[in-house]
């Protein structure tokens, strides 16, 4: 079994309350700094088209004011390719998007636009950014993620959630058992396996331990929990739960 994982903390919806009033604060970068403090080993922005959440200068101000990796999440636009080849994040992650989601609703289909995303990802990985598919479990999308030449792919664990938070545990059970083979698949074909969406302390241990899983990327639940105990106390519990699941945790645990 592999013994790290590592945690990749999603700030958008620190950058969601602070444009809700219109002001400077809450600030992104202050949050992932504290994330970072906390035990983050990676901090993940989406910008979106419609800059809902994190805008421009958040993503310069976080790639110049971390020492963590930066996930920089985006649309496979030719306005998302020409910020990331000027900012040059550690990573980027291709993720679909539609304006009036209210949050991403599914994976990436690689499979039906093979032609074009390999142009696409070509000057990325050409710069040094590591490339990113977020996608379903399907054995299509992950052949498709290696033909394109990914280095990863980041499972979207959103119906897991789902069925989980509507006590659907058979249906429930049925998907973490297709993600479990989904990443096993994917490692098969050389691509590292992330995961992530919608996990949350009750949810987080059985992914955590697919032993092919490297990195979970979450976000939305922790920002929520930190209104009430703290981002750093947040994460770190996060943190506790993933190195548990994966049998790595120090004795007597984390604080």
């Amino acid at each position: 079994m592999t013994r790290s994982l590592r945690l990749g903390v999603n700030i958008d919806h620190v950058a969601t309350l602070r444009n809700a009033r219109g002001t400077a604060y809450p600030e992104p970068l202050r949050a992932a700094r504290l994330a970072e403090d906390a035990g983050a080993d990676g901090i993940t922005a989406h910008l979106r088209e419609d800059r809902r959440h994190i805008r421009d200068t958040d993503i310069g101000a976080l790639k110049a004011g971390l020492k963590v990796p930066l996930n920089f999440e985006m649309a496979p636009t030719e306005e998302m390719q020409r910020i990331a080849l000027m900012i040059r994040p550690h990573a980027c992650c291709l993720v679909p998007e539609r304006r009036e989601e209210v949050t991403t609703e599914g994976g990436l289909d690689v499979a039906s636009d093979i032609t074009r995303l390999i142009g696409y990802v070509a000057p990325l990985r050409k710069a040094g950014i590591r490339v990113s598919l977020f996608i379903g479990h399907d054995p299509r999308q992950i052949e498709a993620a290696a033909q394109i030449g990914a280095a990863v792919v980041e499972l979207h664990t959103g119906r897991y959630c789902d069925l989980h938070a509507g006590g659907r545990f058979e249906e429930r059970d049925r998907e973490l058992a297709a993600l479990r083979a989904g990443a096993a698949y994917a490692q098969s074909h050389g691509l590292e396996v992330h995961a992530g969406h919608g996990l949350t302390y009750d949810t987080v241990g059985p992914i955590a331990a697919i032993p092919e899983i490297r990195e979970l990327n979450i976000g939305h639940f922790l920002i929520g929990e930190a209104l009430f105990v703290g981002l750093e106390r947040s994460v770190r519990r996060m943190r506790t739960l993933m190195d548990e699941a994966r049998g790595t945790a120090p004795a007597g645990g984390r604080a």
